[in-house]
């Protein structure tokens, strides 16, 4: 089974960027669609990105269209989210999984925004 394994966030300030990545453990993705997956405190998980693996089409909610982009390297085993423009309610740990409901998660990465 792949594992995945998020990196990449941290403390910004609002109004900047960060890009996390998603590696799968030495596999490509199996799955037609991935997504990033994140969980605010107090919250559930909320999807804000997924990405047609084969066709690479990119799908967002409207809190992040605009500022978030989804990618998948050629050999389809890493995962990345391109963050611009973060706001305060964007602070979350960010997951890279199966579904939306956070299948297959790894163990996320912290995403603090903040002045």
């Amino acid at each position: 089974q792949v594992q995945l394994v998020e990196s990449g966030g941290g403390l910004v300030q609002p109004g900047g960027s960060l890009s996390l990545s998603c590696a799968a453990s030495g596999f490509a993705f199996s799955d037609r669609y991935m997504y990033w997956v994140r969980q605010a405190p107090g919250k559930g998980l909320e999807w804000v990105s997924f990405i047609n693996t084969e066709d690479l089409s990119t799908y967002y909610p409207s809190s992040v269209k605009g500022r978030f982009r989804i990618s998948v390297n050629d050999a389809k085993d890493t995962l990345y989210l391109q963050m611009n423009d973060l706001k305060s309610e964007d602070t979350a740990v960010y997951y890279c999984a199966r579904n939306g409901n956070g299948l297959g998660r790894g163990r996320g990465t912290q995403v603090t925004v903040s002045s």
